[in-house]
């Protein structure tokens, strides 16, 4: 593969993404994989939605944020495999840096909403299984609401002064990124704003937006199992039980493949393993979690089988 470097102090206009390494056979086989998990992901979320819309038993807080995070889910997918594929036909693909800009943000913003969505659904539970008798008081329509847009529009905001910090300097010398994706610890490479300030701002959001809803889902958690076994019969227990795996299997997944693909070192040897990383968290994490929700859960099951029948 034949590529020209810039690495030199001109400003960039235009940044080469690489993807993934290896044969044209090997490409074209990821290309195609990539093209049906891509589809699956897209037509399984979309169910879910139309689910919700057209099932009158599935308007409930718990459904409503489940078609929130599959939106999510969707344009999560979008904002990423469009390019990829592009990497896997050619040799890498030539974006403009407003568009590299762009999808930074996009992938930034929908990883962080998800955060959110998942600690509001982590509440609901923690609401359904420890104060049950006071859930439908609480958890009303406006106040579902309420909790999604706390989901979106804090991250939209602190995503976007992220990226403007980033990027108000603009970019200088080499205009290559290896990697599927314009990802944070490339594009801060070649930024010219100050890496302090960055870093900082980061630190932050991270605190503020991820690590304190991580503790809200753990100790949510904690409490919702001490809850269940209190529950004198074992038949209450497996019914409060089978309320929450679903999502706390979508939690443990979420995170566990966030955790790796920030564990694990962008560069070197293990720079390929951190592209098939983040291959899954946003392409594969995001067809599993309709599937397991809809595996596990009888109402998503009866309401597609109500819809098929109409």
């Amino acid at each position: 593969m034949d590529i020209t470097i810039s690495c030199n102090k001109t400003e960039i206009t235009e940044i080469l993404l690489l993807g993934f390494s290896g044969s044209r056979t090997l490409k074209v086989l990821l290309f195609f994989q990539c093209i049906v998990i891509y589809i699956m992901s897209i037509s399984v979320n979309f169910m879910i939605i139309c689910l919700f819309f057209k099932i009158r038993d599935l308007r409930i807080p718990m459904y409503f944020f489940l078609c929130h995070l599959s939106v999510n889910d969707i344009m999560l997918s979008t904002s990423v495999v469009p390019n990829l594929l592009f990497t896997l036909i050619g040799d890498g693909e030539t974006i403009s840096v407003s568009a590299c800009v762009t999808q930074f943000f996009c992938c930034n913003f929908f990883t962080g909403v998800e955060c959110l969505l998942l600690t509001v659904m982590s509440y609901d539970r923690f609401l359904a299984i420890c104060n049950p008798l006071r859930y439908v008081t609480i958890m009303t329509s406006k106040h579902s609401l309420y909790l999604v847009t706390w989901a979106w529009f804090p991250m939209f905001f602190s995503v976007l002064t992220l990226t403007i910090t980033i990027c108000h300097s603009g970019f200088f010398g080499c205009n290559i990124l290896d990697n599927i994706y314009c990802d944070y610890s490339p594009l801060l490479e070649i930024s010219c704003s100050d890496i302090f300030i960055v870093e900082l701002l980061k630190l932050v959001l991270n605190i503020i937006l991820v690590l304190f809803p991580v503790v809200f889902v753990i100790t949510s958690y904690i409490r919702i199992i001490l809850a269940i076994l209190k529950i004198s019969t074992s038949t209450g227990r497996q019914k409060a039980f089978s309320t929450c795996i679903s999502h706390l299997t979508v939690v443990c997944t979420y995170y566990g493949i966030l955790i790796a693909k920030y564990t694990v070192p962008s560069k070197g040897q293990s720079s390929n393993v951190n592209k098939i990383i983040s291959l899954v968290y946003t392409m594969v994490t995001p067809l599993f979690n309709p599937i397991i929700y809809s595996i596990r859960n009888q109402d998503v099951q009866k309401a597609l089988s109500k819809a098929l029948r109409l």
